[in-house]
């Protein structure tokens, strides 16, 4: 029988916040469950960030990120992907290989430690009054790039007779009209 050499994975699993937040625990059971049929190993499982989503999921516009290490195989990843799929309680997982990332960060992670530094530090920054925004608007780019970017098309128009003039459709675009200016 071989032994199949089990890898540090980095899991992110996507939950309801209504749900997490009714049953904390029993959340923690459904992706502690998904994990133990793949074999994998928890190294460390924690709350990390409640947010509103980007899109709705399910018709849930809120979600809780919870932050997973766990030590399995390369071929259990796709196993747990699909348990996910299958999990009522489970939204979303994304699962990465951690042997690019620095051991230092992993290990702040798995303690729970923040990278962001204390409030303390933070509220100088957060203090500084605002720069004034300037009153008189900026002149639109697009009315600079007309005028120097196309003076072919200006020289065409010129020379095209009017739609009055002509008895026809004026054309949808420039180079319909660059085109009919040729012809």
């Amino acid at each position: 029988m071989e032994t199949v050499a089990k890898r540090l994975y980095e899991g992110m699993f996507l939950v309801d916040s209504a749900q997490a937040a009714a049953d904390w625990e029993g959340t923690l059971s459904v992706i502690d469950n998904i994990l133990k049929r793949a074999d994998a190993e928890v190294v460390s499982m924690q709350k990390w960030q409640e947010r509103k989503l980007a899109y709705e999921i399910d018709h849930k516009t809120r979600g809780t990120y919870i932050l997973c290490y766990f030590n399995a195989s390369g071929e259990r990843i796709a196993g747990i992907e699909k348990d996910v799929l299958l999990s009522e309680k489970v939204m979303r997982v994304l699962i990465l290989g951690t042997e690019k990332r620095p051991p230092e960060m992993i290990e702040a992670d798995i303690k729970g430690e923040s990278e962001e530094k204390p409030a303390e530090e933070k509220a100088p920054e957060s203090a500084a009054p605002a720069e004034p925004k300037p009153e008189t608007p900026a002149p639109a780019p697009a009315a600079e790039t007309t005028e120097e970017a196309a003076p072919e098309k200006a020289e065409a128009e010129a020379s095209e007779p009017t739609s009055a003039e002509a008895g026809e459709a004026e054309p949808a675009s420039a180079d319909e009209g660059t085109e009919k200016a040729a012809e």
